[in-house]
C-alpha cells in the first residue's frame, strides 16, 4: 500500500527523502483517482525500498496540494531532491508513473 502523506509528514516524507518520491494526490469522491488508487498501491510494492511511493488526500490536506498547484485530480508528482521533476494530470496507464521513477534510480 501506497503511504499516507499528510501536511503534517509531507516535508519529512517528501521533500527530505534521498530517494524518488512519487505522490498521488486524489479524493475519496473522486472516480478517476479511485482508477489510478490500484496502480499507485501496485508501484509502492514494486519500488519498495528503491523509491518512496505515498498519497495525499486533498479534501483532509489541502497545504501541499495548493502550493504546487493541484487544481485537478488526480495528479500524480514526482519529486526528485525535494524538488518536482514530473506531473501526470488525470488517469494514466502504469508505464507513465513507472518510467518516470526508473528515469530517476
Amino acid at each position: 500500500m501506497a503511504q499516507a502523506i499528510t501536511d503534517a509528514t509531507f516535508e519529512e516524507i517528501v521533500l527530505k527523502s534521498d530517494k524518488p518520491v512519487l505522490v498521488d494526490f486524489w479524493a475519496a469522491w473522486c472516480g478517476p483517482c479511485r482508477m489510478v488508487g490500484p496502480i499507485i498501491d501496485q508501484i509502492s510494492t514494486e519500488y519498495d525500498g528503491k523509491a518512496v511511493v505515498g498519497k495525499v488526500d486533498v479534501d483532509a490536506n489541502q497545504e501541499f496540494a495548493a502550493k504546487y498547484g493541484v487544481r485537478n485530480i488526480p495528479t500524480v508528482l514526482v519529486f526528485q531532491n525535494g524538488e518536482v521533476v514530473g506531473r501526470q494530470v488525470g488517469v494514466a496507464p502504469k508505464q507513465s508513473y513507472t518510467d518516470a521513477i526508473d528515469a530517476l534510480l
